[in-house]
């Protein structure tokens, strides 16, 4: 086995970098080394410039020096075994799969350690390093897709269980994204004929009515999200064939009335927008052999004031029902972009601010003279 020298690039710029070297007395740190079999994917995990090892140090306040193939961690010892484990994650995921890494793949691997260190025992989830325990999702195009968080692996689960599952939370956890994957999966399997995916058209405080061009033209700027995904998990050729032979139909909410879906994965994305006429109508169509995903933020209701959202009801209606699967994901989800996350965070904060305060007025009143 090769190793390479690396130069001093590597680990020269990382010496003495990352929170940790100011906290970590020298009685409590440890020194974990690792040795990765293959230089090219061991450069995969590091990342550009080490971007990926610089990311690891700042969220698990560790400090890692690489050289090559070779990894040394230092930190307290619980943070550098969580280091070891996801630095283990990626390597076993670019050994799979040989693709460059993203900052959400390894923020996923780090939130992936983290539940499984509170699951199992250290010894079983390091003798288990390289154990996909979280659920994936395969096609063809992009291979197997792994869960990068548990609130992910719990809604992969309930799209195998169940015929009806509703997905709420903010931008960025993945909903739309896994379910199209989903869909795209059970499609090339066979466990279904056709694939509808649908969206309400609703402006998000926009007019856009006066726009020229036919029914396609028109509703195609609300529908992009979901091509942009469908793209992401099957070959651009396979897609427009799908399209133009029916086997891929998107289309707005308002098409599916007095239809009857049979064999199909049935996907309505953005459901916080349908009133609640439009909930019942669409969650009706469910026909034999047919599963329905329905995604949608709460938070982000573009419907005129004073009317329900059909999710909302929805899901309190529908909650128990036998054959319904319900997640919920929360901002500390998002696998978008750390910086999404934090912003997601902060409105969440605000509104909860701004609801405590209505409910308290007047908190202190000064008495009457």
């Amino acid at each position: 086995m090769s190793v390479a020298d690396g130069g001093g690039g590597r680990g020269g710029a990382l010496k003495g970098r990352g929170p940790a070297a100011g906290r970590i007395g020298p009685d409590e740190a440890v020194e974990v080394p690792l040795t990765f079999d293959d230089n090219r994917l061991a450069s995969l995990v590091f990342g550009q410039y080490d971007q990926n090892v610089a990311h690891i140090e700042r969220r698990l306040d560790v400090t890692a020096t690489a050289l090559g193939n070779h990894l040394v961690i230092k930190g307290s010892p619980d943070a550098a075994e969580k280091a070891r484990r996801v630095f283990q994650k990626l390597y076993a995921r670019v050994r799979g799969g040989g693709s460059a890494l993203t900052i959400g793949d390894v923020d996923g691997a780090i939130r992936e350690s983290t539940a499984q260190a509170n699951l199992f025992p250290a010894a079983e989830v390091s003798a288990e390093a390289d154990t996909p325990h979280f659920e994936q999702i395969a096609t063809r195009r992009r291979g197997a897709v792994r869960a990068r968080n548990a609130a992910q692996d719990t809604y992969i689960k309930a799209l195998r269980t169940n015929e009806l599952v509703f997905a709420e939370g903010p931008a960025g956890t993945g909903k739309t994204w896994l379910a199209v994957g989903h869909a795209v999966s059970l499609l090339e399997q066979g466990h279904a004929e056709r694939l509808i995916l649908s969206r309400p058209a609703v402006e998000a405080g926009e007019r856009l009515g006066f726009l020229p061009g036919d029914m396609r033209e028109k509703v195609d700027p609300y529908l992009r999200p979901i091509y942009d995904a469908l793209y992401d998990f099957m070959e651009a050729r396979h897609v427009d064939r799908g399209l133009q032979t029916g086997v891929i139909e998107i289309a707005p909410l308002a098409f599916m009335r007095g239809r009857t879906l049979t064999n199909a994965v049935v996907l309505l994305d953005e459901a916080q927008n349908t009133t609640s006429m439009q909930m019942k109508m669409f969650l009706t169509r469910l026909g034999e052999g047919s599963r329905m995903i329905v995604t949608g933020d709460p938070s982000q209701i573009d419907l005129p004031p004073g009317q329900k959202s059909g999710l909302v009801e929805a899901v309190n209606v529908l909650d128990g029902v036998e054959g319904i699967g319900r997640v919920t994901f929360k901002d500390v989800d998002v696998v978008r972009h750390d910086l999404v996350r934090r912003i997601v965070t902060a409105y969440e904060r605000a509104s909860h601010s701004e609801a405590e305060a209505d409910r308290n007025p007047n908190p202190r009143r000064r008495p009457l003279a």
